[in-house]
């Protein structure tokens, strides 16, 4: 089999056996022909060497990748001939001796209290789509789903008598994360008085929880669009994206006293590292709080 065919092989592993997000599969499917074409629609595996992965990164660089982006690409080729290695295709991994490049880690931009209550309070509750935009809101801020999570919702996902959701998360699994009051009651809202009206007949509109008006389910570029939108009519300048809702519910709850593993739980991080970012932006609230506050700050 040549190059083409294991970068084929190791793709379908990553889809079947650990059923990674599709946005994953697609990058490491770029990554992965993109050395594919350099090499020649001839290439075998034996034909990689470390003088080749070293001049394909740092021509990357000369294009324009940053340091983060480069970190992601040499990630995806050493998963890739670690695989090779372990079905003994190869007998070592060219790209071992690589160095990484150093990454800072980026803290991520929140929202303010206030900031979440002016974009919570403007979609006008009068209206069908009103409804249904506050009940997703809310939902996202209550429970920090990830966009993709919050649109995949079925109604069985949603149990609002124990007021949980299951949300089916990255590498297919699903956890369970509490839903406060206030969003259980604007859901309540929507399920009696919009979705009825919108989601009848076809299956997919009998089965997911949140639909546009055409009965259809609301994608993430959609409701990203809506949230733009009702940023912009509460005030709010800087940029924003449904991620930065998940952040903010993160960085509020750890301000608030949580646990740092019940907030990782909820998040659905299998590293803690990866949430243990969010104590430094709740840190820094804190200084600023003293600084601003104390007498001699």
């Amino acid at each position: 089999m040549n190059l083409a065919g294991w970068i084929d092989a190791y793709l379908n592993h990553l889809s079947v056996e650990r059923a990674l997000a599709k946005n994953t599969l697609d990058a490491y499917a770029r990554d992965l022909n993109a050395l594919a074409r350099s090499l020649g629609d001839d290439a075998k595996v034996e034909d990689v060497t470390l003088e080749h992965l070293s001049r394909m990164l740092a021509a990357n660089v000369a294009r324009g990748f940053g340091a983060r982006s480069s970190a992601r690409q040499l990630s995806g080729l050493r998963g890739f001939f670690r695989f090779l290695v372990r079905e003994r295709v190869l007998e070592s991994d060219p790209s071992e001796l690589i160095d990484r490049p150093r990454v800072g880690r980026r803290l991520p931009h929140v929202l303010s209290f206030e900031e979440v209550e002016r974009l919570l309070d403007t979609p006008d509750a009068t209206t069908d789509r009103g409804k249904r935009d506050i009940a997703m809101m809310h939902l996202m801020y209550a429970s920090g789903l990830r966009v993709s999570e919050l649109c995949g919702l079925k109604l069985r996902d949603l149990d609002t008598k124990a007021g949980v959701v299951a949300a089916l998360g990255k590498g297919g699994k699903r956890r369970l994360i509490p839903v406060g009051e206030v969003a259980l009651r604007h859901l309540g809202v929507y399920l009696e008085e919009v979705r009825p009206r919108v989601a009848c007949g076809a299956h997919e509109r009998a089965t997911v929880l949140f639909v546009s008006p055409r009965g259809t389910a609301l994608t993430r570029s959609g409701f990203w669009k809506l949230l733009k939108r009702y940023a912009r009519v509460a005030g709010i300048m800087h940029p924003i994206s449904p991620h930065k809702l998940r952040h903010s519910f993160a960085t509020h709850l750890l301000r608030g006293g949580a646990d740092l593993r019940a907030v990782q739980a909820m998040l659905g991080h299998a590293d803690l590292g990866t949430t243990e970012i969010y104590t430094r932006v709740a840190q820094d609230h804190v200084k600023a709080t003293h600084a601003r506050s104390h007498p001699r700050g």
